[in-house]
């Protein structure tokens, strides 16, 4: 079976992207942000587009979209792909990473499993403020109003928070949510 990829968008928590997925024995390997669309098509089965400082630093990224490959974008990954979309982003008006209680909207295969409300660590310092064409929201909170997206016709998924960290409560659900989604 082809592995996930993580793309490395220069974020603090790539490698427990990474990590999490290897010690969930899912196979996952991590790439550029700058490395060819035509090799990334061939080597992987989905795609997770890791956190980072700013959509300047996103190399080729956006290009993942189009590959026909389900695609996980986490925080800045979510921004690239509402950005690459249609959407837009804008400054959060709460900065820095904390405790966020989410509430779920709609039946969804990446939040399949969850409570209807769930306590995620999340950093708002950026969020989107228009949710792209073709895609319906997920999630929000009491302080952000698009907290995940999907466009469940191209099997893109956007979430604003770090399953990967401890704080999340039951993160890896989320992972293997979208290792079902890649496998199907």
């Amino acid at each position: 079976m082809l592995p996930l990829y993580v793309v490395n968008n220069h974020g603090q928590f790539n490698h427990l992207i990474l990590r999490t997925l290897r010690d969930m024995e899912i196979e996952a390997t991590m790439i550029s942000n700058e490395a060819p669309p035509a090799e990334v098509a061939r080597g992987c089965r989905g795609i997770i587009l890791g956190g980072g400082p700013t959509l300047a630093r996103a190399g080729v990224a956006s290009a993942y979209l189009d590959l026909g490959l389900p695609v996980l974008g986490i925080c800045l990954g979510l921004h690239i792909m509402a950005t690459a979309r249609g959407g837009a982003i804008r400054r959060g008006a709460s900065g820095g990473f904390g405790a966020v209680e989410v509430e779920n909207l709609a039946q969804n295969p990446l939040l399949q499993g969850y409570p209807d409300r769930m306590q995620v660590w999340a950093s708002h310092a950026d969020e989107v403020s228009v949710v792209p064409e073709g895609f319906v929201r997920l999630a929000e909170s009491s302080i952000c109003s698009v907290e995940a997206i999907a466009s469940l016709d191209e099997h893109l998924y956007g979430i604003q928070w770090h399953p990967e960290v401890s704080h999340t409560v039951n993160g890896r659900l989320l992972f293997e949510n979208f290792d079902r989604i890649c496998s199907e």
